[in-house]
């Protein structure tokens, strides 16, 4: 087999030898994500993406170009192993950048339940007070 090119440590010019659902996994697990939470984040069922990984199915092109973006390397890669792999370095810039959404989407969930909570007890408030009044 032919040495591989490269022109940066994540480009890559030769085949890799791995397949489809071996390189959705390497570079799900470099940017540290579990197959639910790639899943979840695509918009299919874990056991879907499970079928891919596996190599029973492959996504349509739709889902290729999601899942490429999503793992930060090119759709070539994914489907022959030629262009840009998972990076060294980017686990922790992806991990980063996931937690801040996670942040964000939690600071807006606990907003919404703090709103929730003060309006149930403005409700059991008044109940009270007009539990006094009948007495």
């Amino acid at each position: 087999m032919e040495a591989a090119t490269t022109s940066s440590p994540t480009d890559f010019d030769a085949d890799d030898g791995d397949t489809l659902g071996g390189r959705i996994v390497r570079a799900r697990d470099a940017i540290g994500l579990s197959t639910a939470q790639l899943a979840r984040r695509l918009g299919v069922k874990t056991s879907t993406l499970s079928q891919w990984e596996n190599d029973r199915a492959e996504p349509r092109a739709n889902r290729l170009n999601m899942l490429a973006g999503i793992l930060g390397v090119s759709p070539m890669w994914l489907l022959i192993g030629r262009g840009v792999a998972p990076a060294d370095e980017e686990p922790m810039a992806q991990e980063a950048a996931m937690l801040r959404t996670e942040i964000a989407h939690l600071s807006s969930e606990a907003l919404l339940l703090s709103r929730r909570l003060s309006e149930a007890a403005e409700r059991l408030g008044r109940l009270h007070d007009s539990a006094s009044r009948s007495e």
